[in-house]
């Protein structure tokens, strides 16, 4: 058997080795109480690193689908006020087409061409709104960059590009129509029915009935759009509550994952303080006394 011989140095060594080993756990544990996470370097816990990883490329995809369901919404919110307000006018003019018709070609030119300048306005009027913008672009001109979807004269400006947004994964909801499949195009586009309208109501009213159905069948494809537009809402609205429910639960388990647990953090610091003055207690007794205690 091998003996070994325990000097005061060896023991000193071993007492400041243990004291800096307990300094270094005080140390770990307060620096947790002050950031308040449980992880500051990967070597703290590689699992809860890579755990972490994850939660926070799934909170930062959730977060961006909140925000694009945010813009989506306000194009198609957009689109439906507008559609909204082009439908009351196109209801007045089908009522001032029908006046026409009642007065036919012997009535009141006078009356006609008063029926004929208020269509004019309503021609010009929702011109305007299909010229409608969300921020700095025409929500009826595809992906155009101009600012106008229609000149006033009613020819298209824009393109047949479809604007969508990404509002979940592997979910795209397209946000805005172009013009040409709101109004349609050709002699079946709005606002060439209006046109035509206010012409023949001055020079030929017999046209006025064949006028009337053509606005009918423009009518049901703007209502269509509209029903389109509010569907398309409702699922804008439901995936953004989805991706904003994601965010909520992919903070809460990043917080399990990262934040401490501050009570037993407390503690575990007071019980390590208490480690600490009973190794410094410790230490201090087993060093023996030297010869210059003996020569005071």
């Amino acid at each position: 058997m091998t003996a070994f011989r325990v000097t005061e140095r060896s023991i000193a060594t071993n007492v400041l080795v243990g004291l800096q080993g307990n300094l270094s756990r005080l140390g770990d544990i307060q620096q947790r109480l002050s950031s308040g996470k449980q992880i500051s370097k990967p070597s703290d816990s590689p699992t809860g690193t890579v755990a972490s990883m994850q939660y926070r490329g799934d909170l930062a995809a959730a977060r961006q689908y909140s925000r694009n369901s945010d813009d989506g919404l306000g194009w198609l919110g957009t689109a439906d006020t507008a559609l909204s307000s082009m439908m009351s006018q196109v209801e007045r003019v089908r009522e001032l087409t029908l006046q026409g018709i009642s007065n036919g070609a012997g009535g009141s030119s006078d009356a006609r061409l008063a029926i004929a300048t208020e269509v004019n306005q309503v021609h010009d009027a929702t011109i305007g709104l299909a010229n409608t913008r969300y921020g700095d672009r025409p929500i009826f001109g595809g992906t155009t960059t101009g600012s106008a979807a229609y000149d006033a004269s009613g020819n298209y400006l824009g393109d047949n590009g479809v604007v969508q947004r990404t509002v979940g994964d592997n979910v795209k909801v397209q946000v805005a129509n172009p013009g040409p499949a709101v109004f349609g195009a050709g002699a079946g586009q709005l606002f060439k029915i209006m046109s035509d309208i206010a012409t023949d109501l001055q020079t030929n009213p017999s046209n006025l009935s064949s006028d009337l159905n053509r606005l009918d069948t423009a009518t049901t494809t703007l209502k269509a759009v509209q029903s389109g537009v509010g569907a398309r809402y409702n699922q804008v609205t439901q995936m953004q509550q989805f991706a904003n429910d994601k965010v909520d639960n992919l903070t809460s388990q990043l917080s399990d994952v990262e934040d401490i647990d501050l009570p037993k953090t407390i503690s575990d610091m007071q019980l390590q303080q208490v480690a600490y003055q009973a190794a410094l207690s410790a230490g201090a007794k087993v060093v023996q006394p030297s010869l210059v205690d003996f020569l005071r």
